[in-house]
This record gives structure tokens, sequence and C-alpha cells, in this order.
């Protein structure tokens, strides 16, 4: 067993409401992205309420949407979000959120075990808006390996 594994944030801000007919093939399609994200390679945990739900955690307003998940290891979340399925609801993305022109992502180590509240996850995503990439929160486009 590894003695890190990787976390990660991303948020996005809808365009409407989750229960908007706008937003209705991206909700359509939420169950079978997500059991496809907990049956990949790697995956090893995600953020969601008691009642399974992700898309109530929402720290950083109504309309922004958070994810928060622990993996492997880089190469594990990569092939996730850009070689499988999960790469039809990206390309879609501008169909139902806005341009954001910060960071969205952010990735960080995190102990074997440990599971990521959403604060902490915020917290990351704000140093790495504010510091750029480090070892304590980056990108895909500049990672660092683990501790």
């Amino acid at each position: 067993m590894n003695a890190h594994e990787l976390a990660q944030l991303n948020i996005a801000v809808m365009k409407q409401p989750l229960d908007s007919p706008e937003m209705a093939d991206f909700v359509a399609n939420l169950d079978r992205i997500n059991a496809l994200a907990e049956a990949s390679p790697g995956f090893v945990w995600r953020l969601q309420t008691d009642e399974g739900d992700a898309t109530a955690v929402r720290p950083l307003g109504d309309l922004t949407l958070v994810n928060v998940s622990v993996w492997t290891d880089v190469a594990a979340l990569r092939d996730y979000v850009y070689q499988s399925a999960h790469v039809e609801i990206l390309r879609r993305r501008k169909e139902w959120f806005d341009r954001v022109q910060e960071a969205t992502t952010v990735l960080w180590w995190v102990p074997a075990g440990h599971r990521p509240d959403v604060h902490e996850a915020v917290e990351r995503l704000e140093r790495l808006r504010r510091d750029g990439p480090s070892p304590a929160a980056f990108n895909f486009a500049n990672p660092f390996p683990p501790p």
C-alpha cells in the first residue's frame, strides 16, 4: 500500500439551477458518470452526503458544484478524466457551466486513508490560485510526486 493518495477538487459554476430544464441532461448523466468513476482503476473515495448526493454540498454558493475525490495517483485520475466516457461530459461543459478565469481544479497528496472535507479542499484551491502550483496544491499540467 502506498503511503499517500491523491486528493482532488474540481468546481463548476452552473449557468442555471440544478433543477432547471437547461441542466436536465447533465443531471441525467450524473449517476452513470459517478458509477464510472467508482468502477475506474485507482478510484478510492468521493465526497457525498449521507444520502449519496454529491451535488448537495455547496460551500461556494448555490450555483457552484464541488467534486472532491481521492485516487491512488495522478495517472489513474487523468485516465478517468480524459480517457473514459467522462470525457463526453467534459466536452459538453460549456452547455451547463460558466467559464471561470481562475483555476477550477486542484490536486494534492494526502496520507493514505485520509478523506478531505470540503473546507480542506477549498483551501487547497485557494492556495493554488494564490501561489501557483506547488507540492501542496497543483494541477494536471504541473504535477508533483507524492512526499
